[in-house]
């Protein structure tokens, strides 16, 4: 059944990528379904599960661990050590002290190893929750410190030389072909008014959907019962184009997330969200 399943879903993708134009009739319904989505997001946002997975991150993020017995309230993500008030906005960024472009998670690895002690290999090695169990003490952090940029503009930095590079590295990257639909990011992330069953996928080389999209990530996934982090994102993404598994924290994975949110500078944070 799943190769049934995967044959009419390239189907139908093909269909779309061809130009294919659906009937007017069923245009004003595929609106009418994601203003509906929209409609049921903005409910739920009132009592958005990830405030639970928050306040964990802040009592993680105040509390004395690790070797060290240290917390991480001496963590530097760019605006000085212990300044959290809008840092996610302003990451990915170059960092001086490891002579790195880094995201936030793997800013937040860092910060964990190099203050409390503790072991990166053991931190990286199961970073995303599963099915029925609760957040990783990454989601949980990471659900805390986005929060503390909510409102905030984006204004992830391209002014020293790695910013940049790390820049034009993602955007190849995300226009790399491979695996064995030939799939890239741009297949379904560069072109107005495309979706994917009922998920709509915002074209993410122009201004406003790029900035929609990053500004709501990471996020509460409804149907997984669980907070998503960017990096998890991208990782899902990579597995349904059938790419090779995009290793956590990898530069190339930083690289794509500068691309994004360099594409999304301007926007205002709205994470975490609420998603399908």
């Amino acid at each position: 059944m799943k190769s049934v399943a995967s044959a009419l879903g390239c189907a139908l993708v093909a269909l779309t990528l061809s130009g294919a134009l659906a009937p007017p009739a069923q245009a004003q319904q595929s609106s009418n379904t994601i203003a509906e989505i929209e409609r049921y997001r903005q409910m739920l946002q009132d009592g958005n599960p990830a405030e639970l997975t928050s306040a964990k991150g802040e009592v993680l993020w105040k509390t004395r661990r690790g070797p060290a017995n240290a917390s991480l309230e001496r963590c530097d993500l760019g605006l000085g050590p212990g300044v959290v008030k809008g840092a996610y906005a302003r990451l990915p960024r170059h960092f001086a002290d490891t002579g790195q472009v880094m995201d936030f998670e793997s800013r937040l690895v860092h910060c964990m190893v190099s203050l409390q002690g503790l072991d990166r290999a053991a931190l990286v090695k199961a970073p995303f929750s599963s099915e029925g169990q609760s957040a990783t003490d990454l989601e949980a952090l990471t659900a805390y410190v986005v929060e503390e940029s909510r409102g905030m503009t984006i204004a992830v930095p391209q002014q020293h030389t790695s910013e940049v590079e790390s820049y034009r590295r993602g955007r190849k990257i995300f226009y790399f072909r491979g695996g064995p639909y030939d799939f890239s990011c741009a297949t379904c992330h560069a072109i107005d008014g495309q979706r994917i069953r009922l998920q709509d996928l915002p074209n993410l080389t122009r201004e406003e959907p790029a900035q929609r999209a990053f500004a709501t990530w990471p996020a509460y996934r409804v149907s997984q019962g669980a907070l998503r982090t960017m990096q998890w994102r991208l990782f899902d993404c990579f597995r349904q184009q059938r790419f090779p598994a995009l290793n956590y924290l990898s530069p190339a994975s930083v690289d794509l997330i500068t691309f994004l949110g360099v594409n999304a500078n301007g926007g205002k944070m709205d994470s975490p969200a609420i998603k399908r």
